[in-house]
């Protein structure tokens, strides 16, 4: 085992979080792609240990019992198929996936916040359809009032999205890690070019 490797558990606590496993659905699909399904690898390691997962790929890495030495698994997949929801939880998070991280009205993607498009002064609910994600200047030149009133437009009208395209969606914002062994089953599925 790598020297560094060893004393990166031992002096630095943060080294017992390195060396995520990416998890895969019995199909061979992550869990989610964004966030995406990662465990720690001690995870890994107990999950495989008793039988509920498959290990498909590993880290150079390895750890050591006194009795057992084992690579640190880098992709598992579930033994037993986990079915996806099928409805989409109304969060902060999937608003803004759905909208892509885009401000609704100027098309910027900065830092987002939400804007209620019928203001609730004005009787609007906080509903998907009328949520939309929004750049600070945009939500405060809105304000309360009716997008009549302003020279504010719409990309696109809020709606309630699917819990499948919401994960195609995160599949369009990778974290900023991905390691090599994770490729073909991040995006296996994806059209092949020409």
């Amino acid at each position: 085992m790598d020297s560094s490797f060893s004393t990166s558990f031992v002096r630095n606590p943060v080294g017992l979080t390195l060396h995520p496993a990416l998890v895969l659905n019995a199909d061979y699909r992550p869990l989610s792609y964004l966030p995406l399904s990662l465990w720690s690898w001690q995870d890994a390691v107990k999950a495989a240990y008793l039988d509920r997962v498959s290990i498909v790929a590993e880290y150079d890495e390895v750890v050591r019992s006194p009795s057992v030495e084992i690579r640190i698994p880098s992709v598992v997949v579930l033994k037993d198929y986990v079915k996806p929801a099928k409805s989409t939880a109304f969060t902060r998070f999937n608003l803004f996936l759905r909208d892509e991280f885009t401000c609704q009205y100027c098309g910027s993607t900065g830092d987002m916040t939400f804007d209620h498009v019928v203001p609730r002064a004005r009787g609007g609910k906080t509903v998907w359809e009328n949520v939309v994600a929004a750049c600070g200047p945009c939500n405060l030149a809105k304000g309360s009032k009716m997008l009549a009133q302003t020279r504010l437009r719409l990309r696109r009208a809020p709606r309630r999205p699917e819990a499948e395209e919401l994960r195609n969606t995160g599949r369009k914002f990778p974290p900023n890690h991905l390691h090599d062994s994770w490729m073909d089953f991040l995006y296996w599925d994806a059209e092949l070019e020409a």
